[in-house]
Formats: C-alpha cells, sequence, structure tokens
C-alpha cells in the first residue's frame, strides 16, 4: 500500500520514472535534490527516480487531518508521512510542524507536505468578497489584498490557498457567485491574474508567498438553474468565448496549480474531461503545475454515472490530466493498476513530477516548517486593516439616490439604524472568511458610532432576523425610526446565506425584512437601504419601497467603516456592477453580452426585458459626462493597433473616480457576437470641473478576433463600433482578408 517501499517491475537502474527503491546517499553527500542550487527539473528527476510506486501514489493524494486525528498524537488517524498535501489544518503551526517533522525526517525521501486552505479573501485581515472586489474596477486592490493574505498565511505554514475561484457566473441563484469576479471574461481575467501575482508575488519567497490554485476548471459557474454540484451544459463556442479566457489569464500570470470542478461539461466529468485538463490546459496553454480535484470529486464519479469502481475512476482521472485527488482514497489502487498493466507508470510519474516540481518551485524543501511566531506580530496589522477599508470604500455600489437622499451629512440630528444586518459580524465577514473571527468585524452599527459626526445620536433596533415572519421587534424599529430625522436600514442575507452549497431559487429578502423595509418607508422619512449579501438580489417588490440604495456585498473586516463614510459622504461610492441585478430571478439569465435577437419582439409578455440594474452601473454623489471617441485612424490591419481616446468630465461638486469601460460592436461576423463585448477599462479620480483624457490601443487580434469553437481566433474584415461607457460609438473599419489564427 501507498507508504510503503514497493520495487516496480524492471527497476534495477535508477532512471528517471524508474526506482530500485534502494537508493542510498554516500556519507556526507547530499543527493541531488536536496541541492537548491540545481535546476527545478534536475531536482526532481532525481527524487522522481529514486521513488517507489507507493511513495509516488501517496504523493498524488491529499488527506484531511481533522477531529479523528489528535494533533499531539501525530500517528493516529489517517496520517502517513509520505502522503503530498493535507488540506484544511487549523490546529496551530506546533501541531502542523509535528506532522511535518514526520515527513521531513522521519520518512525514507523526507518529501515535504504541502498545506492547502482556503484563502478566499483574507485569512484574518478580511477583505470584500471577490464579487465586490469585482465591482471595484480596480485589480490592484485584488493584487494587494491577495498579498496580504499570503502574508498573513505563509508564515503560519499555508503554503498553498485554492484561489483565486475565476468560474464566470450569470446566474445569482448559484450561491458560490459571491466567490467570483462576476459575468464577464475580460474582468475576470483582468482579475484573475491579479489574484495570482498577489498570492505568489513577483518572485515566489517562502514565509510570504502562497502557490494558487485557479478553480474551478471548468464551468461549475454555469451549473444547471443556478443549482451547486449540478450538470454543466455548455457549448465548444462558450467554453472559449466566455468560460476559459480568466483561466488562461491566470496561467499565464504564472497560477501554479488549477483545481478541477465537480460538475460535468456537456456529458464528461470536468475531474475525467482530457480535452480540458490536456488538450487545452497542457498541450495548448504550456501549463506545467498540477491539476488537483474539488473534495471527494472522483468518488463522486459513481453519483454522476460514470463508474463506481475505484480503479476505472482512477484510470479516468489520472489519463485525463488529473493529478491529485483531494481527501478520496481512490487512488490508493494505483500501485495494483500499474502491476496489472492498467495503468501505464508513465502517467504516474508525469502526475508526480508536476507536484514535485510545484514543491521545489515554492522551496518546500528548504523551508518546510511553519513558523511559530505569535499571531500578532504578522496578522492584522494596522496597515491591513486600513488596505481593507480602502478596498471595501471602492467595492460599494450606489444604486439608487433618489432626490439626493446620500449623502446623509448635514440631514440629520437623530439617525435610525434597522435592520438584521445593522449589527451583523457575519455580514462583514462573509462567505469563507478563512480564520477570521466575526467579533473582529467592524459591523454597520460600530462604523457609524466612529464615524457620526459630533452632536449626532444613532439610535439601533434590529426589527425582525433574515429569516422567519416574527414582527415583535417591528414596534422598537419603527419607533426609534419616528424619533429621527432619517432612516438606514440594512438588509440582506447572513453571512454564510451565499458560498457553497447555498444556492436558492427564491433570491428576494426573506422572513420579514420587506415588510419591515415597507413600514419604515411609509414614515415618509429621508430612509436608505444598505444590502448586505454575497449575490445581486431579486429586488422587484422592495426597490421601490427605498428612494436610495447602497449595495454593500460582505465587504471585509472593515466594512462597516467603509459604509458609514458612504452613508455620511465622506468617501463618494465609486463601485460599479460587475454582475447584472435581473429585475426578477424570472430574468436569468441576464448579462450585458447578450447576443442580437432575431427579431424586435424578443421581449416578455408581462414586464419589460431590461434588468433592474446592468453591468457596469453605479452612481456617485457627483457627474460625469463623456465626449465624443476620437481614433487615431479609421483604418486598421491585422498585426496594426488603433489608438483611441476619450475625455471624461467631472461636471459635479465633489471630487470622484470614475470607471471607463471600453465596448466594441461587431455587427456583421461568421460567427454572430455579442451585441456589446468589453476590451478594456480604467478607474480614473477627477477633482470638480476636471477633465482627463483617457485612451485605449485597440489590438486587431487581441480586441477584433473571436474564437471559434476548436479556440482558433478567426480575424474577419468589416465595420466595428468603439463606445466608451453610454457615449456615441465611433465606427472604423478592419481592412485584408479573412484569417484564422493558431488554436489558443
Amino acid at each position: 500500500m501507498p507508504g510503503k517501499l514497493q520495487s516496480e517491475k524492471n527497476s534495477k537502474a535508477p532512471k528517471p520514472g524508474k526506482s530500485s527503491g534502494r537508493f542510498t546517499e554516500k556519507p556526507g553527500v547530499a543527493a541531488p535534490y536536496r541541492n537548491p542550487r540545481l535546476p527545478v527539473d534536475e531536482r526532481v528527476e532525481d527524487l522522481l527516480a529514486r521513488m517507489t510506486i507507493g511513495e509516488k501514489t501517496d504523493q498524488l493524494m491529499q488527506t484531511f487531518v481533522g477531529e479523528s486525528d489528535n494533533p499531539n498524537n501525530v500517528g493516529s488517524g489517517s496520517f502517513r508521512p509520505t502522503i503530498g498535501s493535507v488540506v484544511g489544518f487549523w490546529h496551530g503551526a506546533g501541531p502542523q510542524n509535528n506532522f511535518q517533522r514526520m515527513a521531513v525526517e522521519q520518512s525514507r525521501l523526507g518529501i515535504p507536505i504541502m498545506w492547502g486552505m482556503d484563502v478566499i479573501h483574507g485569512q484574518h485581515t478580511i477583505f470584500p468578497i471577490p464579487l465586490a472586489q469585482a465591482c471595484s474596477f480596480n485589480p490592484e486592490l485584488t493584487r494587494m489584498g491577495c498579498e496580504v493574505a499570503a502574508l498573513e498565511s505563509a508564515p503560519a505554514g499555508v503554503n498553498w490557498t485554492f484561489a483565486p475561484m475565476v468560474d464566470i457566473c450569470r446566474d445569482p441563484r448559484w450561491g458560490r457567485v459571491a466567490e467570483g469576479f462576476g459575468e464577464d471574461p475580460h474582468v475576470g481575467s483582468r482579475f484573475a491574474a491579479a489574484a495570482v501575482k498577489g498570492f505568489q508575488g513577483a518572485k515566489f519567497v517562502p514565509g510570504r508567498n502562497m502557490a494558487s490554485c485557479l478553480k474551478h476548471f471548468c464551468g461549475y459557474g454555469f451549473s444547471e438553474g443556478g443549482r451547486d454540484y449540478s450538470y454543466s451544459d455548455i457549448s465548444r463556442q462558450t467554453l472559449w468565448e466566455t468560460v476559459l479566457p480568466p483561466f488562461h489569464a491566470g496561467v499565464n500570470a504564472g497560477a501554479m496549480t488549477l483545481m478541477s470542478s465537480f460538475n460535468d461539461i456537456t456529458g464528461t466529468p470536468a475531474v475525467i474531461n482530457r480535452y480540458t485538463l490536456t488538450e487545452v490546459l497542457r498541450t495548448r496553454w504550456g501549463f506545467k503545475g498540477f491539476v488537483v480535484s474539488d473534495w471527494n470529486a472522483v468518488s463522486q464519479l459513481a453519483r454522476q454515472g460514470f463508474s463506481a469502481d475505484p480503479k476505472a475512476q482512477t484510470r479516468a482521472a489520472l489519463a485525463a490530466g488529473n493529478d491529485m485527488e483531494m481527501v478520496d482514497t481512490q487512488y490508493l489502487c494505483i500501485p495494483e493498476l500499474v502491476r496489472d498493466g492498467r495503468l501505464a507508470v508513465k502517467v504516474v510519474n508525469e502526475a508526480v513530477r508536476r507536484v514535485l516540481r510545484v514543491k521545489f518551485r515554492i522551496g518546500l524543501f528548504e523551508m518546510p516548517y511553519a513558523s511559530e511566531r505569535p499571531l500578532e506580530e504578522y496578522a492584522l496589522l494596522p496597515e491591513y486593516l486600513a488596505k481593507a477599508e480602502a478596498a471595501a470604500a471602492e467595492t460599494l455600489v450606489l444604486l439608487k439616490n433618489a432626490g439626493g437622499v446620500l449623502p446623509l451629512a448635514g440631514k440629520f440630528k437623530t439617525l435610525a439604524l434597522l435592520g438584521p444586518a445593522a449589527a451583523n459580524g457575519g455580514c462583514m465577514k462573509g462567505t469563507w472568511g478563512g480564520l477570521g473571527s466575526e467579533a473582529r468585524m467592524t459591523t454597520i452599527e460600530m462604523g457609524l458610532r466612529e464615524k457620526l459626526p459630533a452632536g449626532c445620536r444613532l439610535l439601533h433596533a434590529r426589527g425582525c432576523d433574515f429569516e422567519g415572519a416574527d414582527r415583535s421587534g417591528f414596534a422598537e424599529a419603527l419607533a426609534a425610526a419616528r424619533e429621527s430625522d432619517a432612516i438606514v436600514i440594512c438588509l440582506g442575507e447572513p453571512g454564510d446565506g451565499s458560498g457553497e452549497d447555498q444556492s436558492r431559487a427564491n433570491i428576494r429578502l426573506h422572513g420579514a425584512q420587506e415588510d419591515l423595509l415597507r413600514e419604515a418607508a411609509a414614515l415618509g422619512k429621508p430612509l436608505a437601504l444598505v444590502l448586505c449579501a454575497g449575490r445581486p438580489l431579486d429586488l422587484f417588490t422592495a426597490e421601490p419601497l427605498a428612494p436610495a440604495i447602497l449595495n454593500a456585498w460582505q465587504p471585509g473586516i472593515r466594512g462597516g467603516a467603509a459604509i458609514a463614510d458612504v452613508l455620511l459622504g465622506n468617501v463618494n461610492p465609486s463601485g460599479r456592477l460587475a454582475i447584472t441585478f435581473p429585475r426578477t430571478a424570472g430574468h436569468i439569465p441576464t448579462f450585458h453580452a447578450q447576443r442580437r435577437r432575431s427579431r424586435e419582439q424578443g421581449f416578455y409578455r408581462d414586464m419589460g426585458a431590461e434588468p433592474l440594474y446592468p453591468f457596469g452601473h453605479g452612481l456617485s454623489y457627483t457627474t460625469f459626462s463623456y465626449g465624443n471617441v476620437t481614433l487615431g485612424a479609421r483604418k486598421i490591419r491585422a498585426g496594426r493597433a488603433l489608438k483611441a481616446k476619450v475625455t471624461v468630465t467631472n461636471t459635479g461638486l465633489r471630487p470622484g473616480k470614475e470607471t471607463v469601460l471600453w465596448y466594441v460592436s461587431d455587427p456583421e461576423a461568421g460567427i454572430t457576437q455579442p451585441e456589446l463585448r468589453l476590451i478594456g477599462f480604467e478607474k480614473i479620480e477627477l477633482a470638480p470641473g476636471e477633465a482627463k483624457e483617457v485612451a485605449i490601443r485597440i489590438d486587431a487580434w487581441r480586441d477584433l478576433s473571436y474564437p471559434d469553437c476548436d479556440g482558433r481566433r478567426i480575424l474577419e474584415p468589416g465595420r466595428f463600433l468603439l463606445r466608451a461607457g453610454t457615449g456615441e460609438p465611433a465606427e472604423f473599419v478592419l481592412e485584408g482578408a479573412l484569417r484564422a489564427g493558431r488554436l489558443e
């Protein structure tokens, strides 16, 4: 069994990929794989040649060391010192080092363990959820947040994070929409690259950085009906056009690992999908890292109707290119499969080679142990909290502001704060909040008390819960509202209301929340609704009740302070929606890059077809105007670039940030194209009255071509339209013959 010394057949000589199991080191001479001065691939081949099939098998397995494995008794439970990785260990650096010591000092070859954890939007200093980060349209905030997450994780021995999640999602019923960067592949690509660079650094430094893991490869965000773990019916056209670009961007940014997804991709489960895992990822993109399955995904092939036989599951997963299995034990049959000739040892060797390559690249052999420094030396530092607050402020999206209700500064002496999200730390922390403590979160109530002007009072009353019909708190809440000059009501979902296994058919405000909003609004006082949720909500009946709506998402450890600053006018909101708010759940899927209808009558009989709030929507306390787009030329050819620019002016009375969104439209194409396709964005800051010229360089192949169903880029001559924001489009022509590029 794995971990025992077993000799492979015909392994008399120590050739790469073979093992005699009898390697010994000369006294005083270290094996080449232990020499950090040698090239990584040379070290990998030396170590691989020394390994038995049992040791190789263990390197392809990840275990969970939980309650059954007493961290003070390192010999108990499922742990083996030759295991490749441990997932989700949170018992502290000391016990972790005990396990690692067994691997490094007591196993035959001393191969260190990789320690993986879901560090999604912070470990202790919690940043806004990724969906909120995308609404900043500032990828630097994501790079910075991921850098802080690594600095708070790596010292404690976490050298591998299962992030970023780069699944494009256009269905807010799917709970995991909170973990991704929204609906658009260009936005997703920019933020995927930023996250990878934040986690891994410009140059990987052990103890400061973590290996990133792009997930879930691929199509998980297209789960049927928004139901988690479901089938994904994705055409090859949609795969190349929408699903794959963020993963490609992450690979190009240097991501060291990927995670295959739970779902079927049009009939083939992702964990055994050779087209995506090998042909696309390895052959076309040149990915050199390794792929890990999602939790139990290999054994779950039985439920998906592939096979209940662990041997068939293992063969299919490894042959497809899924190198490591997470928590499952199906791969234990690898030695038997190799011995019986049903699995080629070269397939096993290649998977092990990929795992070892990453372990060497992250310096695990030179620095295997966790630091046992006190937490306060490297986590929750003042500069990290300041960065989290600044990030939160840029993610808040002002959806509505009828009559200029916001900002509230100078409009009240007494402010009523109502609703279940007002003093709830979970709403700030959000889903997948690492090791963050809800008690450390700055709630909205705390933020307002911190930021309120002198002489102003805050009256807080919960009113109701997130769920249930209990209205017993209404009287207190409405009494506070009557006594106040203005009302802030905080509604939405609890912190665990979105995330994995949190799909919902009903994405309206649950329980008595809308009733509380209705009765508070009936008082006729200035009222602002603050929404805290990990997804766009169905606001069809709630939206008309609130003159002002601030969408706060799940904004992190200093989220309450950032919300208070925006409500009071200390900060001008600058977030834009990276995902569409449907008018009702019946509109789903609705997103900005939809294709043209065949007839004008493509509407619903009972309501309009337009969403409640479209992609890119977001208000400010100031106003901006756009000039006409000007082009450097009216014609472009393949291999050339075209420069375009637009002048943006702050026409209001406050400083503000504006995101310039660049769209291209291809009215006539061999494969029909979205009516508008985002090709660039830039966020700028303008003082009152200031004007700034914003430019974009349009590359013909990058920005005007489109993929066919095989991933081949097609560059087609003809007329194109370029638009900045909602301004008038500028027309230009691509000249030359139709061209087909290489496969991506």
